[in-house]
């Protein structure tokens, strides 16, 4: 495999801003790693990192050569990838980033049948909201991302793979409340729970709401929390109500710990999708993309 040792040396140190994590990740000692460093600094003529009490961080030439290491490596990625034998199995490395409702509820069992499948393949996993992950591939530090909003970057390529809807659901021993469908007058006055900013849920939701005449804002919020499961376990000890995607809420369904409400004129439909980097044509990605899309098709 064709790679550059040193530049892999600088992007981890400056993906875990730590010379000691990239030493331990890189399996090589500390002072190995700050001799490639040094080699770097002392050909480019700048110093790429701030030392300082213990701490590092990335000045403005840092950053540059952060953004060209991200380029570069990805190249190595691809040569490597066009080169590889296709009679052999498929090996390497691939970047993987989902927002949290992906990855939480869809990712794991798709996973495990992948490393099944591809053995010699090694996953890293990255995962935040929607916003967190374009701005993980937008910057060249995963190859492949997985989100459940919709495309708000130009820079990026989107590619839908499987369609979501999101429900009102309220605990099932919510005795407070026992109707089974609301109208928008109601909607507006129930206690609910929302996602954080950033949250490809919560944009959806908010224009959802919007073309019902809806303002979010205007609306009763009792809490807002940083995932699905968070809002799930709030919901079991309160009266309080959320539009959670219908993917994270089978196991409760099931044994009867929420129940749906229906929303008349209202209904939330959205789509997961790959995101990628224009340009990204790896051969390990596009290998991912159609496993998961395969994967999803025999589920239905």
């Amino acid at each position: 495999m064709i790679t550059d040792f040193r530049l892999k040396v600088f992007k981890t140190v400056a993906d875990r801003l730590s010379f000691t994590k990239a030493a331990a990740e890189l399996l090589i000692s500390q002072p190995a790693v700050t001799r490639h460093i040094s080699e770097l600094e002392k050909q480019l003529g700048v110093p790429l990192f701030d030392r300082c009490r213990g701490n590092v961080s990335l000045p403005a030439h840092g950053k540059l050569m952060l953004d060209y290491a991200n380029r570069i490596l990805a190249i190595y990625a691809d040569l490597n990838d066009t080169f590889a034998d296709d009679a052999g199995r498929p090996a390497g490395n691939i970047r993987i980033g989902a927002s949290t409702t992906i990855a939480q509820y869809l990712l794991p069992g798709i996973l495990a049948s992948f490393r099944r499948r591809y053995p010699e393949i090694d996953v890293e996993l990255a995962n935040g909201n929607t916003e967190q992950i374009e701005e993980l591939v937008a910057g060249g530090r995963i190859d492949i991302g997985m989100i459940e909003g919709k495309a708000t970057g130009h820079a990026l390529h989107y590619e839908p793979f499987m369609h979501d809807e999101l429900v009102l659901v309220t605990s099932a021993s919510n005795s407070a409340f026992r109707d089974d469908e609301v109208d928008m007058a109601t909607l507006g006055r129930l206690p609910l729970v929302i996602r954080e900013n950033g949250s490809g849920t919560l944009d959806i939701l908010t224009e959802a709401l919007a073309r019902c005449g809806l303002e979010l804002q205007s609306m009763n919020i009792e809490m807002q929390l940083g995932s699905s499961e968070s809002i799930k376990r709030y919901l079991y000890d309160s009266g309080a109500f959320a539009f959670i995607s219908i993917q994270a809420i089978l196991d409760e369904l099931a044994h009867n710990k929420l129940r749906i409400v229906d929303t008349d004129g209202l209904e939330i439909n959205r789509s997961f999708s790959f995101v990628t980097a224009h340009g990204n044509y790896g051969r390990l990605p596009k290998l991912f993309k159609q496993f998961c899309t395969n994967h999803h098709n025999t589920k239905l």
